[in-house]
């Protein structure tokens, strides 16, 4: 079977057509692309960015609770040194007891005070 001139014209005329069709879509596609992509990247960082804006938001009010918390250990803790240093103010006695009670119970501790020649107190009469 064989084409006549016009119809080798015509299928030179398509595959031209193809051809030009080509190298018409190709660029427009690769622009089509790198949107694609750019428009992922930029989404893609707005979310890194939205989720590091929470994490600091978290950080933020767990510090803050904390700090909220250690404000109240604190007043607890004064308000407890208080009651003790009231029930404590002259009396002079019971001190004396709990004194004497660690002695025999052996809790007590021995403290020792550097002196100059950086021997303490109740060992420099012992040398």
């Amino acid at each position: 079977m064989m084409m006549d001139g016009k119809g080798i014209i015509v299928v030179f005329g398509f595959v031209a057509l193809l051809i030009v069709g080509a190298l018409w879509a190709f660029p427009q596609y690769r622009v089509y692309s790198q949107r694609l992509k750019g428009e992922a990247a930029l989404r893609e960082s707005e979310y890194s960015k939205k989720v590091a804006i929470e994490e600091a938001k978290a950080k933020l009010d767990s510090a803050s609770l904390l700090a909220q918390a250690e404000v109240e250990r604190a007043k607890g803790v004064a308000q407890a040194n208080e009651i003790i240093g009231q029930s404590l103010q002259d009396n002079e006695a019971y001190l004396r007891y709990l004194w004497i009670q660690g002695l025999q119970d052996g809790t007590s501790e021995t403290i020792y005070v550097p002196t100059e020649a950086n021997l303490p107190i109740l060992e420099a009469t012992r040398r």
